[in-house]
Formats: structure tokens, C-alpha cells, sequence
């Protein structure tokens, strides 16, 4: 699905959070392989799992056909610094919901750039009938979960020593989950079926 583009500015810097277009998939690509090096917070280590720019064109094609995928980039000028994915299910039983992942370059931390991803994907979620927005979080990113937590996340469970990291110890991971206050849905397909994630 497709949002309209709106700028932020926080600290001085200014950016924009828009949907992601064809043209941005060879900077995604590179932006993604980047923040893989950066981080042990995702899942993946450089390289791994890695998207070529074609790779990423068909994915921003799928996800802005699809009503419940939405992939968001955060862009200073022409430059990408981030970017967010909600992944619907599309099985009946489970179509109310939709996962959630996120990165920001190291260097544009401290900006505000995820906070602004998930909300965006919590007011797309909200206005499209989506019931509820999964994620999973390392357990030592305690300021992520904070940040989680003040945008309506809950608790839902601990995976034990889900993750091994370069230090060769294993590590947990919280499942969390933001739930819309109303608990009801807007389309009738969701509404049938009421009772991962960056790519």
C-alpha cells in the first residue's frame, strides 16, 4: 500500500517518511547490507539473506499492491537513512495482523527516524482495519522496547536463547504486540477472520 510522504524535522535534521518507490531499490539494497554491519539488534549478519536492487524493486511492486504490506523509507534529501516493513498474513485466521520490523543507519540514530516509521505504520495500520502489529525485539535493546512500550506495545513472550551473537552467548527475544484499541476491523475481509518484518 501506498501513504502519503510528510517531513519531520527533530535536532535540526530534516527528513521525510514516504512509501518506497521502484527507483529506491538500489539504495535499499545498500542502505539494508549497511545496517546488517551496524547492529546485532536484526537478524542477520552482512551479507546474509542478502536483496539485490532487482530483488527489492519486485518487493516495493508487491508491497504497494498489497492492502496489508506497507514498505516506508525515511529519506534526508535523496538519500535513504531507514526504512520499515509491515508484512501481512494473508491465511483468513491470522489476516487481522501484520509484522513489523524497522532499520536506521548508525549514523542518523538519535533523530526520531524509527519512532517515526512505526507511527506512521500505527495510523496506516489503524485506518486500514489492522487488528493487531507483531514484532519481535533482542531483549538487551531495552531503549527499543521502552520506545515500543510508549507507542502501545505489550509483552506477549520470551523466546529463550533465541540468538546466539558474535560474543558466542546466547541471547532472548521479546515478542511484543500493539493491539487497536477498538479491537474491531474496517473491511469486511478482516472482519471475517477477527475472532517478518524488514525483508
Amino acid at each position: 500500500m501506498i501513504i502519503e510522504a510528510h517531513p519531520i524535522t527533530v535536532n535540526g535534521l530534516t527528513y521525510t517518511i514516504r512509501s518506497a518507490s521502484e527507483e529506491d531499490a538500489e539504495q535499499l539494497s545498500n542502505v539494508r547490507l549497511q545496517i546488517d554491519g551496524e547492529t546485532e539488534n536484526l537478524d542477520r549478519e552482512p551479507g546474509e539473506a542478502f536483496l539485490d536492487p532487482a530483488a527489492f524493486a519486485e518487493l516495493i511492486r508487491t508491497d504497494s499492491e498489497k492492502p496489508r504490506n506497507l514498505l516506508l523509507v525515511a529519506s534526508v534529501e535523496d538519500r535513504i537513512v531507514g526504512f520499515s516493513r509491515c508484512e501481512g498474513i494473508y491465511l483468513k485466521r491470522l489476516s487481522h495482523k501484520v509484522e513489523f520490523g524497522v532499520g536506521v543507519l548508525q549514523e542518523f540514530w538519535g533523530y526520531g527516524i524509527g519512532k517515526h516509521l512505526l507511527q506512521a505504520s500505527i495510523d496506516w495500520a489503524d485506518t486500514n482495519g489492522i487488528a493487531k502489529i507483531s514484532l519481535n525485539v533482542l531483549a538487551t535493546n531495552e531503549k527499543a522496547i521502552r520506545l515500543y512500550q510508549r507507542l502501545g506495545f505489550e509483552r506477549e513472550g520470551v523466546l529463550k536463547r533465541d540468538k546466539m551473537l558474535s560474543d558466542g552467548k546466547f541471547y532472548d527475544t521479546v515478542v511484543m504486540g500493539r493491539f487497536r484499541a477498538d479491537g474491531l476491523t474496517d473491511s469486511p475481509a478482516l472482519a471475517m477472520s477477527e475472532n517478518r518484518h524488514l525483508p
